[in-house]
């Protein structure tokens, strides 16, 4: 059980590293540029929160756990890069489809920038389920 709590931590605190300062310090002006015309004046909390505790399991789940102890990291970060690319893929998309005037180019970064953070985030996993 500490293995999969260890593991689980870890993801969540990269994820919420990470996107904190992906979202309020390095892309801001982007997103800022690209959706202001959409975006709520203060972050609504409660989903927010919900997000960072289900999308962390989830890389444990179909990243993490999955490609074992023994196949070495690459299995695990590739799924964990495909599960960000898919998971951000699905909300970029959706809006494309939907939403009048939702920009292509802010797709294709953040579903790079989901893919890139989640395998990050499968790397603190793993190597603290490795650890424990």
């Amino acid at each position: 059980m500490t293995k999969y709590l260890a593991a689980y931590a870890a993801a969540t605190l990269l994820m919420l590293t990470l996107d904190g300062l992906w979202l309020g310090l390095l892309a801001k002006d982007f997103y800022q540029q690209g959706l202001g015309h959409l975006m709520a004046e203060s972050p609504r909390w409660g989903p927010a929160l919900l997000f960072y505790a289900l999308y962390p399991l989830g890389l444990l789940v179909f990243a993490v756990l999955p490609a074992g102890q023994d196949t070495g990291l690459a299995p695990a970060l590739l799924r964990g890069a495909l599960f960000g690319l898919m998971a951000y893929a699905t909300y970029d998309l959706s809006n494309l489809a939907t939403l009048k005037d939702w920009p292509v180019l802010v797709s294709v970064v953040d579903v790079a920038w989901g893919a890139f953070a989640s395998c990050l985030a499968t790397l603190a996993a793993r190597l603290a389920y490795d650890r424990f």
